[in-house]
């Protein structure tokens, strides 16, 4: 990946300027979920797939590579506020991905963030993905679950975004300061990394008609029913 420009205000005025360029929003569904992870990781694929990629860094402050040419990509590393509220441009994305890891707790985490997320922007839909699964198998059920729930109880669509899969190598990686992509090409989590940068630039950009209207608060109490079980 490129070295990020040290003008932050240079940078931002850049990436404004690009207007045409796709943006794709992270968040943590919960504690520690690695969604700053994924999305140094899904950088480096989306580059190895030949990709001009721009990220950006809302935890730290701007981190902005160079303007990239025609057709890029804008990864937003966000943060959401105790009510879920994104920053103006981690909410203007194309697409929102909540980054989700493989247990009962966080799951049930994941899905309030979403449900917090869904009421603050009026979103229609959100793409979910699962960080360190132990087991595919459970990463696909996880998924289908959570999807099923936000269609129940949020009247949302919740499409899954895939998985990444628990790898020793990942945090071998870290320690080197590189992707697991970079570091470790051959490895399990760097494969699903690569699997998700490809599906990412087919994912089709949402329609305006696709957002829900904003409900006020008294309006949305009643469809703010907690599913007591079956996220897992």
């Amino acid at each position: 990946m490129e070295k990020p420009v040290t003008d932050q205000a240079d940078g931002l005025r850049r990436l404004m300027a690009g207007h045409t360029a796709r943006r794709v929003t992270l968040v943590d569904g919960a504690c520690n979920s690695g969604a700053c992870s994924v999305a140094l990781n899904l950088a480096a694929a989306l580059t190895q797939l030949g990709r001009d990629v721009l990220l950006l860094d809302e935890r730290n402050g701007p981190q902005l590579a160079p303007p990239a040419r025609g057709g890029q990509l804008v990864l937003v590393d966000a943060v959401v506020d105790s009510d879920g509220a994104l920053s103006p441009l981690a909410a203007s994305a194309d697409h929102i991905l909540v980054v989700c890891p493989a247990s009962s707790e966080a799951i049930t985490q994941t899905y309030l963030c979403i449900k917090k997320l869904h009421y603050a922007h009026a979103l229609a839909n959100l793409r979910v993905l699962v960080n360190e699964a132990a087991d595919p198998a459970q990463a696909r059920r996880l998924l289908a679950n959570l999807a099923s729930t936000g269609s129940r109880y949020l009247g949302m669509a919740l499409e899954p975004a895939g998985f990444v899969r628990a790898d020793p190598f990942l945090a071998q990686a870290g320690r080197l300061k590189l992707s697991v992509v970079q570091a470790f090409s051959a490895s399990a989590a760097a494969r699903d990394f690569l699997q998700i940068a490809s599906d990412l630039v087919n994912w089709p950009c949402p329609a305006a008609a696709d957002r829900t209207p904003f409900q006020p608060s008294s309006q949305r109490a009643a469809h703010e029913t907690q599913p007591s079980a079956g996220l897992y």
